[in-house]
């Protein structure tokens, strides 16, 4: 793991444990490792070796491998540039947390989707008519749909030239919470 890499992951170790509701106490007794050891990781004061990690992982209820991917989204600055031709363009490249395309043209995708996170779609040019859970929707320029993870949409651009903006958790990202907490 290089130095850029392990200053990076103990957000994602933070995000984790808080996610699942855990004290640094309880990660402590479930992983062996001490309470400061597991503060300097969250804090980037400290480089956990890959067994300490392994270690984490396990204890925080996932794998190294979703702490490091997480962590790789957690400090990036990224430009992706204008294009211009009809299609679909990736606005966010690579596995961050947030997943980002841009649907330009007449495009009709013909398809039902169901997404396991929240996503916004927002107009930037034209109009769009989306289904969502049975019932239609008709977003103009400027307007804005959001959808809670798991309902059920399929949308069309209703005009030439339409540009819209979609933008969601990442489907690798589990943000689904129970309320209960």
């Amino acid at each position: 793991m290089d130095d850029k890499e392990t200053l990076r992951v103990g957000a994602a170790v933070r995000r984790q444990r808080r996610s699942l509701g855990l004290t640094l106490a309880a990660v402590a007794a479930r992983s062996g490792l001490s309470v400061p050891f597991l503060s300097q990781i969250e804090n980037e004061r400290a480089r956990p070796s890959a067994r300490s990690l392994d270690r984490v992982a396990e204890a925080l209820e996932t794998t190294t491998a979703r702490l490091r991917a997480a962590a790789d989204s957690a400090r990036a600055v990224d430009v992706v540039r204008g294009g211009h031709e009809d299609g679909v363009r990736r606005v966010v490249l690579g596995r961050h947390q947030l997943s980002a395309l841009e649907f330009t043209g007449e495009l009709d995708l013909g398809r039902e989707f169901q997404h396991r996170n929240d996503e916004v779609m927002y107009v930037a040019e034209g109009a769009a008519e989306v289904e969502a859970e049975g019932q239609a929707y008709r977003l103009e320029r400027g307007d804005t749909l959001f959808l809670s993870g798991g309902v059920r949409h399929r949308w069309r651009a209703t005009m030439p030239g339409t540009r819209l903006l979609v933008v969601a958790v990442a489907e690798h990202i589990d943000a689904t919470s129970d309320p209960r907490r």
